[in-house]
């Protein structure tokens, strides 16, 4: 019988409760723990993802995971994208590549993106939370929670049936498309399918087919693809489905890649993860609700063309992080946290709009190039921006229209410093700190406490021009200006009079 004894209330127990151990609920996990605040993650599956899903890591993406600490172990684990392979009729069309670099991208040390499993991503994200402190149960799910003006109280079920209340000062939903965080607090997700086609897919073996493409199949009734993923003998399916019904199994995953390839059904040796999906374009009326928190699939929920949702969902994670730690531990004013919202969701609403139309364009070879070239303009992620943010102030008295701005990214560029040469500047910006970057001019009295470089030439310089910039943790310019009389203002506003010592 089920246990009916009610939860044994408990004291608060940690700064944040993350629901959801996808890429996003990871990722923030992560950057929470490094920045020294108590970070609990449960999900509600007996056990991390074990399927390839979001295979596709985008040069932004990289760029987080390289400040995380975990970009080297992804490298390691993954490889570039094969070039695809058209097949008519069981013979080879040509080579075309899926993404052409875009030669004005903003300059990233990660140009290009990386393909690696999700279960893979997971693993080296976990591995990194354990290593922070942060702690992970998995076969763990929410049941419900309340919340006050100082605390949320969860009430979580455990797979035996034992429950208990988890007591946190902020509550993050990173669970996904069917989020029970985003149900609990009654906020809608609203939006459509857009007459988008459903698809299937699965991790398989499969027998006489090289690792050396990306295979492509095309038919009336719906492309099938099939990817070779690194580090292992497995292929990830992608086939769109002509109607609605279709029940994936071993079984039928085997019957339609023999329907729509030259393979017969015995040349699929395995069949591991599958999943039938019905994709669609939608948002969540809110991002937060009190210290409650949407991020991921749980805020915005993406059709999978370009590779973009477990991208976004990082980035969502990379943003939200900071400002909790600035709330948390530095005392930050509470409406540091309402520009999560303001920020993210603007971003969100861009990339929806992107990966439907990728989406509906497909991955055939019909325009290969002009197809190649906009993914490669599109994807990338490095020129989604803040400037019409309330945390973004751009006083300098002169600066040119199409410029480097407050709310931008900083640019990735060399930079010579008062200690000499140095490399690209987010080697110097790496770890949870703000960074006061003094270019060509003096260092003022009132960044005592803040981590600063003084910036004296190299491309870095050049780019920027002269003037003092607060570059927030998460890499974007907060801060620009002439003098230091914009400094202190802008620094209370976030919380980092002493930086993130």
């Amino acid at each position: 019988m089920p246990d009916t004894t009610p939860p044994t209330p408990q004291p608060p127990a940690v700064d944040v409760l993350v629901v959801g151990a996808g890429p996003t609920g990871l990722t923030l996990a992560c950057d929470l723990a490094r920045r020294g605040l108590r970070t609990h993650v449960v999900e509600a599956g007996d056990r991390l993802l074990a399927g390839s899903r979001g295979k596709s890591l985008q040069s932004r993406t990289l760029e987080v995971f390289d400040d995380l600490g975990v970009a080297d172990a992804l490298r390691a684990a993954g490889s570039l994208f094969p070039p695809m392979q058209t097949w008519r009729d069981g013979v080879r069309q040509g080579e075309w590549q899926l993404i052409e670099p875009d030669p004005q991208a903003p300059v990233s040390r990660h140009p290009r993106p990386w393909l690696v499993p999700q279960w893979r991503t997971l693993e080296i994200l976990r591995e990194r939370l354990l290593n922070l402190g942060g702690t992970l149960e998995c076969g763990v799910r929410l049941t419900s929670l309340t919340q006050s003006d100082t605390h949320v109280s969860a009430e979580v079920t455990h797979s035996d049936g034992g429950r208990h209340l988890v007591s946190a000062r902020y509550l993050v939903g990173a669970d996904g498309s069917r989020s029970t965080v985003r149900e609990s607090l009654g906020i809608a997700l609203k939006g459509e399918d857009g007459g988008l086609r459903s698809a299937v897919v699965a991790d398989v073996r499969v027998r006489g087919l090289d690792r050396d493409n990306w295979h492509v199949w095309p038919d009336p009734a719906g492309e099938l693809l099939l990817c070779p993923l690194p580090g292992t003998a497995d292929f990830q399916l992608n086939a769109k489905i002509t109607g609605e019904e279709f029940t994936a199994t071993p079984e039928t995953v085997r019957a339609l890649i023999a329907a729509r390839t030259h393979l017969s059904a015995d040349a699929v040796t395995a069949v591991g993860w599958f999943s039938f999906y019905r994709p669609r374009t939608a948002m969540a009326e809110r991002f937060r609700h009190g210290r409650v928190f949407l991020a991921g699939d749980a805020a915005h929920v993406h059709p999978p063309g370009g590779g973009q949702g477990l991208n976004i969902g990082v980035q969502d994670a990379y943003n939200l992080g900071w400002k909790l730690g600035q709330v948390v531990r530095h005392d930050a004013p509470d409406a540091l946290l309402d520009s999560y919202e303001v920020e993210r969701r603007a971003a969100a609403a861009d990339t929806l709009e992107l990966s439907t139309r990728l989406y509906r364009a497909g991955r055939t070879s019909r325009d290969p190039h002009e197809q190649a070239r906009y993914r490669g303009r599109v994807c990338h992620l490095l020129s989604v921006h803040y400037r019409d943010s309330e945390l973004s102030t751009d006083a300098r008295a002169r600066r040119s229209p199409a410029g480097v701005r407050a709310g931008d990214r900083v640019p990735d560029l060399p930079c010579v410093t008062t200690e000499g040469p140095c490399g690209n500047l987010f080697e110097l910006l790496r770890g949870p700190d703000f960074t006061l970057l003094a270019v060509n001019c003096a260092l003022p009295a009132a960044a005592a406490g803040l981590r600063t470089h003084q910036v004296t030439g190299g491309p870095l310089a050049q780019e920027l021009g002269t003037g003092l910039f607060v570059i927030r943790p998460d890499h974007h310019i907060g801060l620009a200006a002439d003098g230091a009389e914009y400094l202190e203002h802008y620094l209370a506003q976030v919380g980092s009079e002493g930086g993130e010592m």
